[in-house]
């Protein structure tokens, strides 16, 4: 599976790069992002974000620090990430690493397990081989340049659902439909108001729950809580912008930061790199 990976007609892409180091986003899907990085050394200082991480290494050896561990992947393995779990990331060789990456909302995810579950799947593995796994990531990766049909995104939000749970080492809890329709609501409020400071109060009303009871099954539905969420949710908005040029003091108050120094502190918390590391090599993908 490896291999229908490496032979992605991604040479348009390059061409829009550096020749050596580069990070290339596709084009965004509803709670979907993918991603191809090549660099060399030590690129990202230890950060958390509020989605899954699923990758695949596909040139050198990717290492990373994760729960307590030192994590290394070779070419063909599955890596897997729990969201909000604080990582860093960089090569293991001077030969340097490429590998893809998608980021899933938990939300995506949620959907494909069904409504009776509350707790999301924790693999407690980061680095697997695992073909199946690995041909469902590739069915979202192997083609980063093109446009992906509907049904195979519908298709690979159920199969990646399937194969998480699978190698899941919690049980999964039941949940009573009431709770997980409350914190859609919430989760859909703070999507729509994401540019602005939002207010306990106005989830609690939104919920008919109040603050405390809200952030817990909050988190245990979405894997963060509220105020982590909203925050991913302005700073993926700045990466967007971002990829468009857009100076990074306008990108601040067109996100909801108090200036560009505030912006910047959150997304390398966010990202483990900084916003004009990021600009220098992120390209925008062209159509």
């Amino acid at each position: 599976m490896l291999d229908s990976v490496n032979q992605t007609p991604s040479d348009g892409l390059e061409r829009l790069c550096k020749p050596r180091e580069h990070f290339i986003s596709a084009a965004p899907l509803p709670g979907i992002e993918r991603m191809e990085a090549l660099f060399f050394g030590n690129m990202f200082a230890p950060h958390r974000h509020d989605t899954y991480a699923l990758g695949i290494t596909m040139q050198g050896v990717q290492t990373f620090n994760y729960r307590g561990s030192s994590c290394a992947s070779q070419p063909g393995n599955v890596i897997i990430l729990h969201p909000d779990e604080v990582h860093d990331g960089g090569a293991g060789t001077e030969d340097g690493l490429r590998y893809r990456m998608l980021y899933l909302e938990p939300s995506l995810l949620r959907q494909g397990l069904g409504t009776d579950t509350a707790s999301l799947p924790f693999v407690s593995d980061p680095v697997i081989a695992d073909s199946q796994l690995a041909a469902t990531l590739a069915s979202m990766l192997a083609h980063l340049d093109e446009d992906v049909d509907p049904l195979l995104v519908d298709q690979f939000i159920s199969d990646i659902a399937t194969g998480l749970a699978q190698h899941a080492k919690n049980s999964m809890k039941p949940i009573g439909f009431l709770a997980l329709e409350h914190m859609e609501r919430a989760r859909q409020y703070l999507e729509d108001n994401f540019d602005r400071p939002v207010q306990s109060a106005e989830l609690e009303e939104v919920t008919g729950l109040d603050r405390y009871r809200l952030i817990r099954q909050f988190r245990a539905c979405f894997g963060t809580t509220p105020y982590r969420y909203l925050m991913m949710r302005r700073l993926q908005k700045a990466r967007i912008l971002i990829s468009l040029r857009q100076p990074l003091v306008d990108i601040a108050g067109d996100t909801g930061f108090a200036d560009q120094s505030h912006l910047n502190r959150h997304f390398k918390r966010a990202f483990g790199i900084t916003p004009g590391r990021w600009a220098e090599l992120t390209c925008e993908k062209s159509h």
